[in-house]
């Protein structure tokens, strides 16, 4: 149905695509994959029509194609359904769904918005994919998971030819994701191609029938899901194996630096208790909706606690608030970084020391200031050493945080915090959305924190990471902890068992 022949696309010295081939064909899903700064972003774009290539061609259904906006791409049937939404949350999920394309009545010229077309039509939508909700619920009341529903509705309603998924199961729980492969397989049954774009291989086995791997602009492999295996994928996109992923993690905990005795929240999580050690990883895992981030939260004074006790060092500690939290060594990461995380329009620089600023005085005394005013030179020279010691990739300190990969945005994110020496640092889905090369970065970096002193806890979806990293790992579900592994003591059935809420049949997870 489409095809590229040797795109080539350059942004004055980089040189993003290089001469990149992949073909569409209906009632087919091909994976695109790809570190970050692979290509894959950049072909997103040419394909949707916000790039022109500077060489090359696109054919649809045999003839020559040009895209010279993204209206043009929509013409011809391609659709993109993107990780991060974009919405306007003071309309409704209807009026999202059909913006700039809203059904009209009356005589020419005189036509106004026909709403109840439109709300008929989205909530058709919206019940193709599932979404159990109505049209006329305005957005800023939808949940990021059912945000991405409207996204996928807003691409069905549009009866595309070509839809590019771009980590569209990123926000979305495990139930959800199984529901969206249904959706994904009635899109090919009606003879759509898909482009899916995604990190977790695991989704692109389940859903894609070939891959194109990109590496440096190029394609460096292409063939049927059924003839590869993830560590062949692994190598191809990365140059590496799995097993130079994950980095040695052997330092011994030390003393108790944080304990947690029957916290509870009224209705999101209940009788949680932990200790955590100095050096020391602690994994959170469970199915999204489990209660994890819902206890961090908690923990860092962002949610009321019902009850509970948390001691700091042995001391009984009262968190009435966020600044109550940092003031006693503890930083949180949240799992939406673009969101909670960091400031997007601002600087690199600026995102580094925002945490610093806003912290403890004895976190900043004298570094940043001269007598009552913030002194620019020493800002600058603090977020140069931080962007030296974690290896951030920016082109300057001025960059917008949005203008840096994902992986460089987590790690700029974390880099806030060290500037409040922090004790206990909670990083919830930090690897979430990016992909293997900056994931490592990231590991390497929580290796070094443990390798400190530093106590980390951390929360996670990816069965690998807790496994890999965690030196204790507990599961949750249904805001109750329902057990407690030592680092090699369970394997991934039995994580995910506890998780769900399977019985262990025969060494399986029944």
């Amino acid at each position: 149905m489409l095809s590229l022949r040797g795109i080539h696309k350059r942004f004055g010295p980089t040189h993003a695509l290089r001469g990149v081939d992949l073909e569409l064909w209906p009632g087919r899903a091909l994976a695109l994959i790809g570190e970050n700064g692979a290509g894959k972003s950049t072909l997103v774009k040419v394909l949707t029509g916000v790039h022109p290539p500077d060489s090359g061609e696109l054919l649809l259904d045999g003839r020559p194609l040009r895209l010279h906006d993204t209206h043009a791409a929509q013409a011809a049937g391609i659709v993109a359904v993107h990780q991060e939404t974009v919405m306007f949350e003071a309309l409704t999920a209807a009026e999202n769904i059909f913006i700039g394309r809203q059904p009209m009545r009356g005589p020419a010229g005189l036509q106004v918005v026909d709403w109840a077309a439109m709300n008929r039509l989205a909530q058709a939508a919206l019940d193709e994919v599932g979404a159990g909700f109505d049209a006329a619920t305005p957005v800023r009341q939808l949940s990021l998971a059912q945000r991405h529903l409207v996204e996928i509705a807003r691409a069905l309603s549009q009866r595309a030819r070509v839809v590019i998924l771009d980590e569209p199961t990123a926000a979305l729980s495990q139930a959800e994701i199984r529901d969206f492969y249904g959706l994904v397989r009635g899109l090919l049954d009606r003879g759509v191609a898909v482009l899916f774009v995604s990190h977790k291989f695991d989704e692109l086995f389940a859903v894609c029938d070939s891959y194109v791997v990109l590496r440096d602009g190029a394609s460096v492999g292409a063939g049927r899901m059924q003839d590869t295996s993830e560590p062949e994928l692994l190598r191809l996109m990365a140059g590496r194996s799995i097993e130079q992923v994950y980095p040695h993690i052997d330092t011994q905990p030390g003393a108790t630096v944080l304990e947690v005795r029957d916290l509870s929240h009224p209705t999101e999580f209940d009788g949680i208790s932990f200790a955590l050690r100095r050096g020391e990883i602690l994994g959170f895992y469970g199915l999204v909706g489990a209660g994890r981030s819902e206890v961090m939260l908690g923990l860092m004074g962002l949610k009321p606690l019902a009850r509970g006790s948390i001691l700091v060092d042995g001391q009984e500690r009262r968190i009435r608030d966020a600044a109550d939290a940092i003031a006693l060594g503890l930083a949180y990461v949240p799992e939406e970084r673009q969101r909670q995380g960091g400031i997007l329009d601002f600087s690199v620089r600026h995102n580094l020391s925002l945490a610093a600023l806003a912290g403890p005085r004895h976190a900043v005394a004298g570094r940043f200031s001269r007598g009552p005013w913030l002194s620019a030179l020493r800002e600058s020279a603090f977020a140069q050493g931080l962007i030296d010691r974690l290896k951030i990739r920016t082109a300057s300190q001025d960059t917008p945080l949005s203008g840096l990969s994902g992986g460089n945005q987590q790690k700029a994110i974390i880099g806030k915090w060290l500037g409040l020496a922090p004790r206990v640092v909670i990083l919830d889905e930090p690897t979430k959305g990016i992909d293997v090369g900056a994931k490592q970065a990231v590991y390497q970096l929580v290796a070094e924190l443990v390798a400190q002193g530093l106590a980390v806890i951390l929360v996670s979806s990816e069965l690998h990471e807790v496994m890999h990293l965690a030196h204790r790992v507990v599961v949750m579900r249904q805001g109750r902890q329902v057990a407690e592994f030592q680092r090699g003591e369970a394997d991934a059935e039995a994580l995910v068992a506890a998780a769900s809420g399977l019985a262990l049949q025969g060494g399986r997870a029944a």
